[in-house]
């Protein structure tokens, strides 16, 4: 049954059609991620759903009753309230809309607010709002949001400021909510993950593609090959009629005349036009024999320890990834590496041919009034590229900047397009070594596959911090882990190498980072251990029982649960069983969590052996 349906919606912005009567039902329970290129309309699409932005045209209806919440990119943040205050306010408002709320359902949203806090790395939650960083004011944001009493879940961009293990338990929460999930996010392990269904917005269509990322990229492909075979046909019947028409027909009779008005049809038809793809390009200084290297390098901020005796000398031709929690001090190395910041202890050298290319987290501060070719003729009026010198007109164009974009003030850009403008200045100055730092965030995912392939291509060296699985599964040679004391364990390979090796130390099962992990990761070099093996997979007696049965236990996992939520509200002023109930809770979610995960394996070994049939 559909929760929500979006009947013929247009959207104009300047003389830009961004939707042109697009129309599509949404499901109950559905998992939707929408992609498409920057610029397409994905936040705009949110908006419209979520009834912050009205179409030009039609309309969006929502079931009656249905309950939405959402989780914008940018957010206002009142500077002097606390953050749980501010968490547990959302749940508030909305309880109080239906009749109030009391001390029970007050205590229970503050547990469960302190709960969700503490798995996004919020610890104070006594801070006041203003004294958060930028990516903790988002995670707040997004505890608040997942709190929120819904039956729509509306989440742009949840994944920016999560660090792996955060964007797992995101990924395992949402694939429990039981209502309706529409997300915007270039996470592809993610979107692999949580998602059932595709919308792909092109060209102010929309295309709905019932599969996750990986199966959407085969549907697609199947999609647009039709197309290219329609217009192959249209072209070729054309020709002929074409053909017919120049030999001098008589349109007398009816079946001549039918046989015209379908020429006038096909002349009418238009090809196919798919999104113009992003050309990355830039010509490399050379690179001497010494590089980068750090001689027991030191670093700490207020009495802790962020890097501690750190010794590396970086090779040629290497990507290197440096990977953790949040405030660890990823950041900081890499500052540290491209000479932002002195080390307290130890020294950085760099080879007297080091061109530096750094990429920082933040975009630096742009002239919102300055004209997009303006800023990048301020860096170069020409560039050079491996096919020859061209103009920063033609570079933009090359980086999918219209001519018209390129006249237009910065501050008529979108997010991703002012990143994309930054990586522009990066790589024109022909660095041979790049220093990013969270280089994936807000890239559309076309982007991100070029800029994959250029780094594949680089000839130098290439340092990085990323939360995104898939993008260091595709480009790292080695990573670095940061262990919260300083200190960094060294492994080979990419992501998913880096996760079985970490799981072999731990005597645990390998963890796979998506349903892709079987396979070849977008046609790169990594593949999962499991399918290297020849023994065929089958289930244990013990297994398949528990496969049978595990649905059922998780249902009444968590209709305990739910149990002692309403038993909790009706205790709330009898505080020694309210902390009974609590615990008990603790114990019934851990034993939940458990089954879920286990759920989990037994899920992807039953398809594996379902496919070996």
């Amino acid at each position: 049954m559909n929760i929500l349906n979006i009947e013929h919606v247009s959207k104009l912005y300047g003389d830009k059609w961004i939707f042109d009567d697009i129309s599509c039902g949404i499901q109950e329970g559905e998992k939707i991620g929408i992609i498409g290129i920057n610029g397409t309309g994905k936040t705009t699409l949110l908006r419209i759903i979520a009834g912050t932005e009205e179409p030009d045209q039609g309309q969006v209806v929502r079931q009656n009753g249905a309950k939405l919440a959402y989780l914008t990119q940018l957010h206002e943040f009142p500077e002097e309230e606390t953050v749980l205050s501010y968490v547990v306010s959302g749940s508030a408002s909305v309880k109080g809309s239906w009749g109030g709320t009391d001390a029970g359902d007050a205590d229970i949203m503050e547990h469960e607010a302190r709960s969700m806090l503490n798995t996004l790395g919020i610890l104070e939650h006594d801070a006041k709002m203003g004294t958060l960083s930028g990516g903790q004011k988002k995670r707040a944001a997004l505890a608040r949001t997942l709190l929120l009493p819904s039956d729509i879940l509306i989440l742009d961009e949840p994944t920016n400021h999560l660090d792996e293990d955060m964007i797992r338990w995101l990924e395992q929460y949402l694939r429990r909510y039981r209502g309706t999930v529409i997300t915007v996010t270039h996470d592809r392990y993610f979107l692999d993950q949580v998602t059932n269904r595709i919308l792909e917005i092109s060209r102010g269509k929309i295309y709905s593609y019932d599969a996750n990322y990986s199966q959407f990229l085969e549907l697609k492909a199947q999609r647009e090959e039709m197309e290219l075979a329609t217009e192959r046909k249209r072209q070729s019947i054309l020709r002929m009629e074409l053909e017919w028409a120049a030999r001098g027909c008589r349109a007398r009779t009816t079946k001549q005349r039918a046989r015209l008005d379908r020429l006038e049809a096909l002349k009418a038809g238009k090809a196919p036009v798919f999104d113009k793809a992003l050309e990355l390009d830039s010509v490399e200084t050379r690179m001497g024999k010494k590089t980068i290297e750090l001689h027991h390098v030191s670093k700490s901020y207020e009495g802790r320890k962020i890097v501690e005796d750190f010794d590396y000398i970086f090779l040629k031709n290497q990507t290197v990834a440096f990977v953790g929690s949040n405030g660890c001090g990823k950041s900081t190395l890499l500052k540290m590496i491209a000479g932002q910041i002195p080390p307290d202890e130890g020294s950085v050298e760099f080879g007297e041919t080091i061109k530096m290319g750094y990429f920082a987290q933040e975009i630096p501060q742009m002239d919102e009034n300055q004209r997009v070719i303006d800023y990048v003729k301020d860096i170069a009026e020409y560039i050079p590229t491996r096919d020859g010198r061209i103009t920063a007109s033609q570079m933009l164009e090359r980086f999918l900047f219209t001519p018209d974009m390129q006249y237009a003030p910065i501050g008529k850009l979108s997010g991703g397009e002012k990143r994309r403008l930054y990586l522009l200045g990066v790589l024109q100055q022909g660095p041979n070594v790049l220093v990013m730092d969270e280089v994936t965030n807000e890239l559309d995912i076309p982007t991100l596959t070029i800029l994959e392939d250029y780094l594949n291509s680089f000839i130098g060296i290439v340092i990085l911090v990323s939360h995104d699985r898939y993008f260091l599964d595709n480009v790292s040679d080695r990573i670095f882990a940061f262990d919260g004391c300083g200190h960094f364990r060294q492994y080979e390979g990419g992501y998913t190498d880096y996760l079985e090796s970490k799981n072999r130390e731990n005597g645990g099962i390998a963890e796979k980072s998506s349903s892709k992990a079987s396979a070849e990761v977008s046609g790169g070099k990594k593949k999962a251990t499991w399918d290297k093996g020849e023994k065929k997979l089958k289930f244990s007696y013990k297994e398949q029982k528990e496969f049978e049965t595990i649905d059922d236990d998780i249902a009444a996992l968590e209709q305990k649960i739910e149990e002692l939520d309403a038993e909790m509200a009706a205790h709330a002023s009898q505080y020694s069983r309210l902390s009974e109930l609590t615990e008990e809770k603790e114990k019934v979610q851990a034993e939940l969590d458990e089954k879920m995960e286990r759920w989990m394996y037994l899920t992807e070994l039953n398809e594996k052996i379902e496919a070996q049939k």
